[in-house]
C-alpha cells in the first residue's frame, strides 16, 4: 500500500511540475470537455481557508495525513484488495498534494472542466481512492479455509 502511495504521489508531483513548466498562470489550452489551467490554491478543498497563513494548513494537513496512514495501515490486513487500492489512492494523493503545499506557494491545480473549480491528479487519487474504500467495505472478505 505505502509503495504505491509513493508511486501515485511521484506521478502527481510530475504532473504538476510538467504544468508549471509549460502553463503560465491565466493561460488555458482546450481539450475538449477539459482544459489545462495553471492555478496555485493555497487553501484546502474548493479553496477553503485560503486566507489562513500556508504554515497552519500545511501543518494541519500533515497531521491530518499522519492520522490517516496510522489508522490505514492498522486496518490494512482486515482490507479487501479493492479497499487497499483505495488507500494507496488516498494516501498517495494526499501525500502529493501536501509535498506540494510544502513551499508555502499552495497547491498547483491545472485541470478544469468549466463547471467545476481546477484540480489535479491528487484530487482524482483522493476522490477515487475514498469511493473504492466505500465500495470495498461492502464487499466481503473470502473466508479462510479452516483445513
Amino acid at each position: 500500500m505505502l509503495g504505491g502511495a509513493a508511486l501515485l504521489a511521484a506521478t502527481d508531483l510530475v504532473s504538476k511540475w510538467v504544468a508549471e513548466r509549460n502553463l503560465t498562470v491565466g493561460e488555458s489550452l482546450g481539450l475538449g470537455p477539459l482544459d489545462i489551467r495553471l492555478f496555485y490554491n493555497t487553501g484546502v478543498a474548493f479553496s477553503l481557508g485560503a486566507s489562513l497563513p500556508p504554515w497552519t494548513v500545511a501543518a494541519a494537513t500533515g497531521l491530518i495525513i499522519a492520522a490517516l496512514s496510522w489508522f490505514l495501515l492498522a486496518s490494512e490486513p482486515a482490507m479487501t484488495g479493492l479497499s487497499r487500492t483505495g488507500a494507496a489512492l488516498l494516501l498517495g494523493g494526499a501525500s502529493g498534494n501536501f509535498i506540494d503545499r510544502l513551499d508555502g506557494r499552495g497547491v498547483v491545480d491545472f485541470l478544469h472542466s468549466g463547471w467545476f473549480p481546477t484540480f489535479n491528479l491528487a484530487d482524482v487519487f483522493v476522490t477515487g481512492g475514498a469511493a473504492l474504500m466505500v465500495l470495498g467495505a461492502f464487499r466481503r472478505q473470502p473466508e479462510e479455509n479452516p483445513g
